[in-house]
């Protein structure tokens, strides 16, 4: 499936928490949102705009030292993982696709921070690369797979 790619200008860590507010109204239970970009670009202000959208109360931090957080308390959970601290090898034992598949756990909307060191990825996801210049923020938005990012937001971002 052929899907545009979508470049954008985030100015402020507001923009960034809005567009993620944005993809937490909009995206239904079974999304996986592949987050990618430096220190400093605002993958976790990202998701703690994802957690406003999915109307989750509790504060959104960025789980780089346990790995794995889950809020069940929003429209549909949230499990945001980080591997920041791991290597594609330590990845490959935590069974991470039991979050994107719904084995053991409720489905919902599942944000990877530092998702370039999975080993394996899900069939279909959303790959959003985000960048931090002098100019301001940028997001790449990347639908891969079967992932359709033009219906999931048809006016917000276009």
């Amino acid at each position: 499936m052929s899907q545009s790619i979508f470049k954008l200008v985030l100015p402020s860590a507001e923009a960034t928490k809005s567009l993620g507010f944005t993809l937490g109204q909009c995206c239904p239970p079974g999304t996986t949102i592949l987050l990618e970009g430096d220190l400093g670009a605002g993958k976790t202000t990202l998701v703690q705009g994802i957690g406003s959208g999915l109307a989750i109360a509790e504060s959104i931090v960025s789980p780089t030292f346990t790995l794995i957080v889950e809020y069940l308390e929003g429209r549909i959970p949230l499990y945001h993982l980080d591997l920041y601290r791991l290597d594609p090898t330590e990845v490959s034992g935590l069974n991470l696709e039991s979050y994107w598949e719904g084995i053991e756990t409720e489905p919902g909307l599942v944000a990877i921070e530092w998702a370039e060191r999975l080993p394996y990825k899900p069939d279909d996801y959303l790959r959003l690369v985000l960048t931090h210049q002098d100019q301001g923020r940028y997001a790449e938005l990347i639908p891969v797979g079967d992932f359709n990012l033009n219906a999931l937001m048809p006016l917000a971002i276009k």
